[in-house]
């Protein structure tokens, strides 16, 4: 997975995973509000991979909501750049 987010600071980028969000460095509730905002506006097809400081627990519901799935991942590929957090995937459920 590509998990660095780009050298020219950006907060979105594709790989061939999805599309990304690092929200890190956002005060609550503005991770969520991003990311709902990114689905809710339609400029994910169907993967999402948001690059977060903490769980975000409350996200999970909403994602429910609207047809989308969720999976944690292992943030192992962040210890190239020197930072942790939380890695969640998250999955349109009928693209």
């Amino acid at each position: 997975m590509t998990c660095a987010r780009p050298e020219d600071g950006s907060r979105i980028w594709r790989s061939p995973e999805g599309v990304h969000i690092d929200v890190r460095g956002l005060e609550p509730p503005e991770p969520m509000v991003e990311i709902l905002r990114m689905i809710d506006r339609g400029e994910v097809d169907s993967v999402l991979i948001a690059h977060l400081d903490r769980d975000p627990i409350f996200l999970y519901p909403e994602l429910e909501d609207r047809g989308w799935s969720h999976e944690v991942m292992d943030p192992s590929c962040w210890a190239r750049d020197g930072t942790d957090g939380v890695i969640v995937r998250i999955v349109r459920c009928n693209p």
